[in-house]
């Protein structure tokens, strides 16, 4: 039974325009499904508007899918249920826009515990124990979010996170705010809390070069789906659907012979998006059949691939 499971997940947000004006649907997630084990990244990729932090915000509990289920050990998660609230929690892009900059750090990694009903000792133990493990001084308790750097912000909310003694950690870009070398101080703090606590990540990035580093499996989405699942080897050593190749292109650093060029344009709007497999508008192998019939996922060298053309795209 796996960790963490999505069946089926759509997200739909009803725009409303006025009186007078026909409320529109924005697809933000259609039919996207994958598992999670113990202890294992999970990294999902894709441009901007692809659906990336709608799936953080639904896993983590913030928002509630248009259909479809999240199930954590096999039962399904409601934000009602305070035992799976706990077995979840979230780190944000932007850590100064996560702490409450009128609390100390002491007050911010205190407040779950206090919501929990631990008691004040208890509560401040806990707290200073979790900012030393994540390189925090003791000092710093009484300091507040503006008094502290990027990297050290980010230090905060990590630790925040871990107050409760999550499964789960749903990582949404946790470091593309941060100088290059503060990112990786970052993010092997998060792959030697991994091994301490056992977390399972789920991994929201567009830095396939972070990617890389700290994945073991990828989705790639585009347009609210999934167009390719994978082992991390899998995609970035043999892609077979063209938008994984063109991002694996758009990548400085990362070299594959399956890449290709850069896809001209902008994704499509997902309040009208194309007919047929939604990457067709942009992709140059896209044939009829393409601009007709949506490609469903298929396994094909120990990944899934939605993609009409792949047979013929991988020899």
């Amino acid at each position: 039974m796996s960790l963490l499971a999505a069946i089926d997940v759509s997200k739909v947000y009803r725009l409303n325009r006025g009186i007078f004006r026909r409320r529109l649907d924005l697809h933000a997630l259609d039919r996207v499904s994958f598992t999670l084990e113990t202890q294992r990244t999970l990294a999902v990729v894709g441009e901007s508007g692809c659906g990336k932090s709608t799936l953080a915000r639904i896993l983590a509990m913030l928002d509630q899918p248009s259909n479809g289920v999240v199930t954590i050990d096999g039962k399904s998660a409601s934000p009602t249920d305070l035992k799976a609230r706990r077995s979840v929690q979230m780190v944000f892009q932007d850590p100064y826009g996560s702490l409450n900059p009128r609390k100390s750090v002491m007050s911010i990694l205190e407040e779950p515990l206090l919501i929990a009903g631990i008691s004040r000792d208890e509560r401040r133990s806990a707290a200073l124990a979790m900012m030393a493990r994540v390189g925090l001084r003791h000092d710093q308790a009484a300091r507040y979010p503006h008094m502290f750097s990027g990297g050290q912000r980010q230090r905060i909310a990590i630790a925040r996170a871990l107050m409760l003694h999550p499964r789960i950690i749903i990582a949404d870009e946790p470091v593309s705010a941060l100088d290059v070398s503060v990112r990786a101080q970052v993010l092997n703090l998060l792959a030697d809390l991994q091994m301490e606590f056992g977390l399972s990540y789920v991994f929201i990035s567009h830095d396939l070069s972070v990617v890389r580093y700290v994945a073991d499996e990828v989705l790639v989405m585009y347009l609210g789906r999934i167009v390719e699942q994978g082992t991390r080897d899998a995609i970035f050593l043999t892609p077979r659907h063209p938008y994984t190749r063109a991002l694996l292109a758009a990548t400085p650093g990362i070299r594959n012979p399956g890449a290709e060029a850069p896809t001209p344009g902008e994704p499509p709007s997902p309040i009208h998006p194309p007919p047929g497999c939604a990457f067709h508008t942009r992709c140059q192998h896209a044939t009829i059949i393409c601009r007709e019939a949506m490609p469903l996922l298929r396994r094909v060298d120990g990944r899934e691939v939605a993609c009409h053309r792949m047979e013929e795209l991988s020899r």
